[in-house]
Order: structure tokens, then sequence, then C-alpha cells
């Protein structure tokens, strides 16, 4: 994850501006699609199972059994994204296998505001009055085919929540939301919840013998390697923007 000197500004879930960090039009940037489970396969009523802060948190972060409370309350479960580890049922991405830390991936901030999301869902009365901080979610990755073999360039962070085991791609990605038309059916029948953000990233891509492709979408497998290092340069790893804030879940 970022050190402490890029976690700011804060990355925010439903908050999109209107460019890039190029200065482009955020209409023609590229996606990186971070789907997100939110549900719990053993609908789980254990607080305890909610995933630490990283180094401590920011302060006021829910952490631990705080955030595990706070999750049931919201939701009726604590969802597989926060759980210190995911039940075995499915598998994510992010934490990185090599460095299996909860809360934590590769060039990413160690914790996210979900005070738009928590609002957009209907869970708390807005607009928001304070941030809501919590340990970036356990979650993976999914690019367009179009974008598979790419420079490196800016890619915006589009979280996609799950709602629905089922539709949760497998490890193998041999079922669930593989392809694009899936996603989109799965957002029209409510059962995933697509939202813009104000996350850049700043890699390359290209296909490796252990990645999938299906359809119109690129399903990274868990522990493949979407990020290119030799695509990763300097600051703009884990580049944000400033952005006005919006109260409704976007649509694409």
């Amino acid at each position: 994850s970022d050190p402490n000197e890029l976690q700011t500004p804060i990355c925010q879930v439903v908050t999109e501006p209107s460019a890039d960090p190029t200065g482009g039009s955020i209409k023609h940037t590229a996606h990186l699609y971070v789907f997100v489970p939110m549900f719990s396969v053993d609908h789980d009523q254990n607080p305890a199972d909610a995933m630490p802060c990283p180094n401590g948190g920011r302060p006021g972060e829910l952490c631990g059994t705080a955030l595990g409370q706070t999750l049931i309350k919201l939701f009726g479960f604590v969802p597989e994204a926060w759980k210190t580890r995911v039940n075995p049922a499915i598998t994510t991405q992010c934490p990185d296998p090599n460095n299996a830390v909860p809360g934590t991936c590769t060039m990413h901030a160690s914790s996210v505001d979900l005070s738009e999301t928590l609002v957009a869902l209907g869970k708390i009365p807005g607009p928001p009055t304070a941030p809501i901080f919590v340990p970036t979610p356990n979650h993976s990755h999914v690019i367009d085919n179009s974008r598979v073999n790419s420079l490196p360039i800016w890619w915006e962070v589009r979280p996609v929540l799950i709602l629905n085991q089922s539709d949760w791609p497998s490890a193998d990605g041999s079922s669930g939301i593989t392809s694009s038309h899936a996603m989109d059916d799965a957002e029209a029948a409510g059962r995933a919840i697509e939202v813009g953000s104000n996350f850049f990233l700043f890699f390359s891509s290209e296909m490796s013998s252990s990645t999938m492709a299906s359809d119109h979408m690129h399903a990274m497998p868990a522990g493949a390697a979407l990020l290119s290092q030799s695509g990763v340069t300097g600051p703009h790893t884990a580049g944000r923007t400033a952005a006005r804030r919006g109260n409704n879940v976007p649509r694409r």
C-alpha cells in the first residue's frame, strides 16, 4: 500500500471528477473495474471477523470489532469485503497473496472514505457531515478486453459492488460476472452497483499465460499479476485528484 504521504487526497467512492490526472475528459479515461464482495457467504454475525486497520489506521478510522459492529448494523452482516479472511468459497486478488495484510494492496491507499457510498445506498442520511474511514476492502480487478495490452496510462477505478455470491467471478473465470454483458445484466437486475470514484492508477497491462479473457472483459484470476511493474513510475502509482461531490450512485 501507499506510504502515509500518499494517503491524501482522500480516496472516495461515488465522488467523481470531470477530468483525469492528464486534464482530459473523464469520459475518455480507461476503466479499471474493482469488484467488491458486498455479500457474506455465511451471513457472518461476528464483529470480530472484521479486518483491523493496517498500521493502526487514520484517526477515527473504523477498525476490527468496531468496524464489524458498524457493518452488521448497516448491512445485517460482515461483508466479505471487510473480513480479515474471506470465506474460502470465494477468492479475491487483494490483499496481494505475497503480502496478505488485510486492508492493503499494491499501489493502493490503505483506507477509503465510505460516507458518500453509504448515503447513496440509503444506509445513512445525507449529505455526509464527516468522512467515514474504513480499510481498503478485499477486491478483484477486471478490465475491458480492448485495454488488455496497454502502455502505461491513467485508469479510473470504478468500484462495482457485487451483492450476490453467485455473481462473484470464480478464480478460473468460469462462472460469475466474467463479461461486460454479465456485469451490465447484474447491474440492471439490481444485483450489482457500479459507481465512479476519485481514484486513479497509472500502469501498463499485458496478457499473460495465467490470465483469462471472456467476451468483452478481461477477468484476472486470483493471484494473477494485473499491474506491470515496468509501467509504474514514481508518484503516479496512486494518483488521485480533487473532485466534486455527488450523492447519487451513477451508472455508466
